[in-house]
């Protein structure tokens, strides 16, 4: 039955549904996993990057956080190409809104602009949808800390947890469990991470080869700052939590 509907974005099946929106969606599901912790003390962003190939080169760039602006961190998962494109846009987004006002953007306006641009391109022939959802975290002075998802439809939602990309629904099965409504400091919301991690990427330790990490809290002036972690900073976390490989694992698996 598909096939006959699945042949343009802006064709509608007989049950309602858009099959170039859903391919999407299941691409972004074998992705590498993103995971967002919202806390007290700030957001956590964690996400899984697969090394293709040995020879690639690992510190040249970022494949799955990215700093949009002074106050927000977006996590990626699906498409790299499409993910790169659609960042490039946010930037310039907030570029625009800080020059026109003098001020950061505020971070649902940066992700609804964001999905506006992803919703169009489900509705215009000789289009596709952009196959990669985002995890926004981010800090303005109407909200504080806040963490979106947004997807290919250009749907997007408030959440305090929440994972996308491969074995999402495991991910939230445990975040449901674990997640302290009461109030999770920072150091509660990283290890949170790491043992939805170790879950989800079926592994008992993990390395930095395997991992990008970012934070995003106040600095001491109440101002938003960010972090994206180096190799080194991101095997000191390992270290600190008990899920670092050792150095004889590591060994084998280079």
């Amino acid at each position: 039955m598909s096939r006959r509907y699945d042949s343009r974005t802006t064709m509608f099946s007989p049950e309602g549904r858009l099959y170039q929106v859903e391919y999407a969606m299941e691409a972004i599901s074998h992705a590498g996993t993103v995971l967002g912790i919202l806390c007290d003390e700030g957001v956590v962003l964690a996400a899984e990057r697969r090394m293709t190939s040995k020879l690639l080169e690992k510190d040249v760039s970022l494949e799955k956080i990215y700093r949009i602006n002074d106050t927000t961190l977006a996590g990626v998962a699906g498409i790299t190409s499409d993910a790169n494109n659609l960042i490039d846009s946010a930037r310039v987004f907030a570029q625009q809104y800080t020059l026109a006002y003098n001020e950061p953007i505020p971070v649902e306006q940066l992700v609804q602009r964001l999905c506006d641009a992803k919703q169009a391109y489900t509705q215009y022939g000789g289009l596709r949808p952009f196959g990669v959802s985002f995890l926004y975290a981010g800090h303005d002075d109407h909200y504080g800390f806040q963490l979106y998802h947004s997807d290919p439809s250009g749907n997007y939602s408030g959440w305090k947890a929440t994972c996308i990309g491969a074995n999402n629904s495991n991910a939230q099965s445990i975040l449901k469990q674990e997640y302290n409504e009461e109030g999770m400091s920072l150091k509660d919301s990283i290890a949170l991470v790491f043992k939805v991690l170790t879950k989800t990427m079926d592994a008992a330790t993990l390395t930095s080869e395997q991992l990008e990490f970012g934070t995003l809290t106040l600095d001491g002036n109440g101002k938003p700052a960010l972090h994206v972690y180096e190799p080194k900073d991101i095997e000191a976390l390992l270290k600190e939590h008990g899920v670092a490989a050792k150095e004889d694992d590591t060994a084998m698996q280079s």
